[in-house]
């Protein structure tokens, strides 16, 4: 992949590693020498992620099925990290639900759903993992609000609203734990060929949407940001939607 940026001996939790953004990061992760701690819902996928990137990268990975809906499976995720490698240096929440449809077709259930994943989730990992950092007084954030995090759109008021509210939440702690050592970075990308679109009705081109790899090439880099710089906001949109 081309991957220049080192994070040897650097921690990685991933949250939400085993598909899209998420697994495209942990890959380059593990490519560019980190110690990853893996947790997903989905446990066979995470198995077999844990099995190529140790076979293809040689990386040292902890897999643990969580769902970050679930305040006590980050616990015990990040008790896992902790006892592993002592330490959590970044945490990239990329855990996400998505709805995209007119208001009026959206659900009571649907709307829970995506501020469960999308806020709740992000706000118990970051429960979990923030006093660790702390008390290393280092440490580093990495969230996926999306351009919908900051813009916008029509048949997307829920989701919006979910991605608005994390938006929220990650400023506020960056504020709050800014003589902590903690970085926070929020990435908001455009549009990015992921299964997320699998269960969109609405009709995009997924053609001319920012590869994931892109994605991922974003995250390391924020990730492998060190001394005085943090990158605390990314806009990154495909090549046809130019601001």
């Amino acid at each position: 992949m081309g991957i220049e940026l080192d994070m040897a001996g650097k921690v990685v939790m991933v949250v939400g590693a085993t598909s899209g953004i998420g697994r495209a990061s942990a890959e380059m992760f593990a490519e560019a020498g980190a110690d990853l701690v893996l947790a997903a819902r989905n446990g066979g996928g995470l198995s077999e992620l844990s099995f190529e990137l140790e076979r293809r990268h040689q990386a040292t990975v902890v897999a643990q099925a969580a769902d970050a809906t679930r305040a006590g499976d980050m616990s015990r995720v990040v008790e896992t990290a902790v006892l592993r490698f002592g330490h959590v240096d970044t945490l990239l929440y990329a855990a996400g639900a998505g709805a995209l449809k007119p208001f009026a077709e959206t659900s009571a259930e649907e709307f829970e759903r995506l501020l469960a994943v999308n806020v709740a989730g992000a706000f118990n990992a970051c429960k979990a993992v923030l006093p660790v950092m702390e008390r290393r007084r280092r440490g580093h954030v990495i969230a996926l609000p999306g351009i919908l995090g900051r813009a916008p759109m029509a048949q997307a008021a829920a989701y919006c609203a979910s991605k608005f509210a994390l938006t929220g939440l990650l400023k506020s702690l960056a504020l709050e734990h800014k003589r902590a050592g903690v970085r926070f970075t929020l990435l908001h990308f455009g549009g990015v060929n992921t299964p997320f679109w699998d269960s969109i009705k609405m009709r995009v081109q997924r053609e001319r949407m920012l590869p994931v790899e892109a994605a991922a090439r974003a995250v390391l880099f924020a990730a492998a940001q060190e001394g005085e710089a943090v990158l605390n906001e990314i806009v990154m949109q495909p090549e046809s939607h130019q601001l």
